[in-house]
This record gives structure tokens, C-alpha cells and sequence, in this order.
């Protein structure tokens, strides 16, 4: 296995490039109870392990079922730096040991560890590394639910005075966002090839600049951002709550409108929805182009099947097993081209060919579409409704345990049903702070073990609310 690992390793860093590698995947370790069935990985945060689910699962099981066939699940795990493990990581085995200064800061949901940030590029130098090569505008598959972004996303690029800025994509999970702010960076230096650009998600946002504060110099933090001549911040979203790094990213937006220089800003919502998020930052942010990705239409899924389909030649895919892809998969376009690319390596691998059959026991339970999008209002709705309580109760600062117990498993369910964070199911349960949905979490995950009663009202509740 562990040889394994490391021509995993050697075999990403070769396909992902070296930076690439080193910002996202690097942190990686085999975590020791792996075994001849399951690969388990972990990262040290949650933020990171989305990402490499999301961009690296597909490849990943490629990766370990050419090295040991009998593999058959990848599992990419948050594993925390409080708890020391023997952990591999394919040059060394060595023992894990809690991160050195790691503090809660006022900013932080989560100890922020005191490790030394990505080398960043010397001020004037193209970044171009940093770009997905994958991620271009000729490989973006446009529509009239893309277009305007794509559009607009285009003309920022462009040479000369940027018409708009910031220009400011939104969709959900999955939709392109990513690619575009990687297609803009790679169209920009392309056409001067003497700029600068810097893309960064959020949470890199926020975890270089608490280093910055930690080390009493934001100076060079400030500096090394403005004087960029583009900047990509993605996944916004993050900064709900974080009061320190909104500040910080005002004053960025701030200047770089001030200067007349090219901002782009990425969420899983419009302005005006963020919660969490200061409305000055918000007005700023509304004040350029706002454009939306909608979900792909079933013309659009059709047309990225057929162009990856002719990016993988060596494989034949029959039509109505891109049908099935088409019809069955609709929330994301991620999840379309990780399902086609799921078909195409696993016909690899086995050596069969792709039929219908193949497809639909490959991808199981992919093929069942996605799960209902469930809020934390309609939470709130269904366990007030379960135990016999008004609406207000759940997020009244009221104790009593008729009361406090059916509020855990909202909050319990909020977590584990919905994509928001902890400070926002914290907002929306009275302005709880995000300690408290924590407690609540881990108390009725334990209860559950415990209580069959409790844990017969929460399968219930979440039968209920996903639809089942």
C-alpha cells in the first residue's frame, strides 16, 4: 500500500503540476488503517477534503486500482491535528503530531494551525502555474444558462480597460464558476503576458491573512494582493461570520475598484443573500456585473457529454448511455463529468466495453438524481411540527429540555442535511454562536447511540425531509 501511495503521488503531482499539487494535494496522507479493499486519505481541513472530493475522487481510485485492482473505494477524510495518528505520506512514515501554535482566533470556527503558508510568487512574476490547464474558455460548454457569465467573463479578460469590475459569478455547486475564473486567468496573461494575477479560494483568503496577523505583517499580506493586476477570490461564501478577514477583503475590493484594476468574486449566492456578510461589503460587491450560472438544461448536459466524449476518443460510449448521464444527472455539471469519467475509467480498467448495463451498475447511486434541496427552514418546520412546538420555540432563548432537546436536533440536522456553516445555522436558531451548534451536534450524535427514542425521531425527521 504504501508503494502504492507513492506512485500515486508522484503520478498526481505529474498530471496536477507542481503548485497545484503542493496547494491541494501535497497535504494528503495514507492514514495506516487502509487496507486491501479501501484507500483511506486524510487532509487537515474540511475546505480541502470538498475540494479533492470533488475535483480528485475520480482520479484518485484510477490512480490506486492501476497500482492494486482489488482496490475499490477511495475515502477522502478531515482528519483533525488535535488527535495525533501514524499517518503515511508516500516519501516518509512518520508520526503525526499536533500542529505547533494552533489558537482560536477571533475570526476562526476552528483552531487555524500555525503551518507555513503556500510560498507565494515574487510580485511580478506571471503566476501562471496556478491555473487549471483544463480550465479554458474553448473547453467551456456555453448556453443560455451560462452564457451572460461566460460572456462577461470573456470581456474581463480581455486587454485594455476593463469595462466592469469586480465581476461577480454565482451559482451553485458544480455549475462552472471555477472554470471561468481559471479560464479568465489563463486568457488574461495569455494577452499580457507581463501581468500579474492571484486566484484563491476563500478560506486561503482568510487562513494567509490570520498568518499575516500572527506574524504582525499584513503589510506584505496587503501588498502582495494589490499590487496583483487581477485577483480571483472564490467560494465567498466562507467568509460568513469571519468579521477580521470581511474587513480585510472590503478594503481589498475597495482598492482594487478604486485603482480601476480587474476583481473577480465567486459565491454560491447572489449579494444579497450572503448571510453573515457586512453590508457595505455586500453593496460593493453588487456594485459591478453580477452574473448567474443556472442549472444546466438537458440540451446543455447533452453537449458537455459529446465534447468529453471527443476528448476520450479511445473509448467508445454508446448514446443512450449518454442519455442515461444526460437525463439522470441534472444538478451539477461536476457531477455529470465525474459520472461520465467514472464509466470511462472503470471500462479501462476492466478492460470491458461501455453498454448500458455497464453504466447503471457502475454508478449505482448516482443514477437516482439528486437528493431534494432541504433548508433550514424547512428543518425548523418539520421538527416543531414532529414534537408539537411553534416555530419561534426553536430559536427562543427558552431551555427547558421539551424545548432544548428538539433544538440539538434541528441544529443536529441542519448540519448534517444543509451546506451551511456552522456561524449561519448559528444565526438562524437565534443568533447562537457557533460553540453551541457544535455541542448540539455531538450531543445528539451521541444521544442517538443511547436513546432509541431520539434516534427513531431522528431517522423520521430525516426520511421526511429528504423525501425517502
Amino acid at each position: 500500500m504504501e508503494a502504492a501511495w507513492g506512485r500515486v503521488r508522484h503520478n498526481l503531482r505529474l498530471s496536477a503540476g507542481q503548485r497545484l499539487f503542493d496547494r491541494w494535494l501535497k497535504p494528503m496522507v495514507l492514514l495506516p488503517d487502509s487496507d486491501a479493499d479501501m484507500v483511506r486519505l486524510g487532509l487537515p481541513s474540511a475546505f480541502m477534503t470538498n475540494w479533492v472530493k470533488s475535483h480528485y475522487a475520480d482520479r484518485l481510485l484510477f490512480e490506486f486500482r492501476a497500482c492494486l485492482p482489488e482496490i475499490r473505494t477511495v475515502s477522502v477524510e478531515t482528519v483533525s491535528t488535535l488527535e495525533p495518528a501514524r499517518v503515511l505520506t508516500g516519501e516518509s512514515i512518520a508520526p503525526a503530531t499536533p500542529v505547533a501554535g494552533a489558537t482560536l482566533l477571533a475570526d476562526s470556527a476552528a483552531p487555524v494551525p500555525a503551518a507555513e503558508p503556500v510560498p507565494a510568487q515574487p510580485i511580478g512574476a506571471p503566476e501562471r502555474s496556478q491555473f487549471d490547464p483544463r480550465f479554458t474558455f474553448d473547453r467551456f460548454v456555453s448556453h443560455d444558462s451560462n452564457r451572460v457569465a461566460r460572456n462577461a467573463a470573456q470581456l474581463l479578460a480581455e486587454p485594455g480597460v476593463p469595462r466592469f469590475s469586480p465581476l461577480y459569478l454565482h451559482s451553485g455547486t458544480g455549475q462552472g464558476k471555477t472554470h471561468l475564473m481559471h479560464a479568465i486567468g489563463h486568457a488574461f496573461l495569455a494577452a499580457n503576458p507581463q501581468a500579474t494575477a492571484i486566484y484563491m479560494p476563500a478560506e486561503r483568503f482568510m487562513f494567509e491573512f490570520v498568518s499575516a496577523v500572527r506574524a504582525r505583517d499584513t503589510h506584505s499580506f496587503k501588498a502582495r494582493l494589490r499590487a496583483v493586476d487581477l485577483l480571483m477570490i472564490d467560494d465567498l461564501q466562507f467568509v460568513a461570520g469571519k468579521d477580521a478577514t470581511q474587513e480585510e477583503c472590503f478594503h481589498t475590493v475597495n482598492a482594487f475598484m478604486d485603482a480601476g484594476k480587474r476583481l473577480v468574486i465567486a459565491c454560491d449566492r447572489s449579494p444579497h443573500l450572503l448571510d453573515g456578510v457586512e453590508s457595505r461589503l455586500v453593496s460593493r460587491l453588487g456594485a459591478g456585473l453580477v452574473a448567474d450560472i443556472k442549472p444546466p438544461a438537458l440540451e446543455l448536459r447533452h453537449a458537455i457529454l459529446s465534447r468529453r466524449l471527443a476528448e476520450n476518443a479511445a473509448v467508445p460510449v454508446p448514446a443512450d448511455v449518454l442519455d442515461l448521464l444526460a437525463s439522470r444527472i441534472h444538478g451539477s455539471v461536476r457531477e455529470l463529468e465525474g459520472a461520465f469519467n467514472r464509466v470511462v475509467a472503470y471500462a479501462q480498467l476492466i478492460g470491458q466495453p461501455v453498454t448500458m448495463d455497464f453504466a447503471v451498475q457502475t454508478l449505482g447511486e448516482m443514477l437516482q438524481g439528486p437528493k431534494k434541496r432541504i433548508t433550514i427552514d424547512d428543518i425548523q418546520r418539520a421538527v416543531s411540527s414532529h414534537f408539537e412546538l411553534k416555530q419561534l420555540d426553536l430559536v427562543s432563548a427558552r431551555r427547558a429540555v421539551a424545548i432544548a432537546r428538539p433544538r440539538q436536533i434541528a441544529m443536529y440536522l441542519a448540519k448534517r442535511l444543509t451546506t451551511r456553516s456552522l456561524p449561519e445555522i448559528g444565526r438562524k436558531f437565534g443568533n447562537r454562536d457557533h460553540s453551541t451548534v457544535i455541542h448540539a451536534v455531538k450531543r445528539i450524535e451521541s444521544l442517538r447511540g443511547l436513546d432509541g427514542e431520539i434516534d427513531g425521531a431522528v431517522r423520521q425527521l430525516m426520511r421526511q425531509l429528504e423525501g425517502a
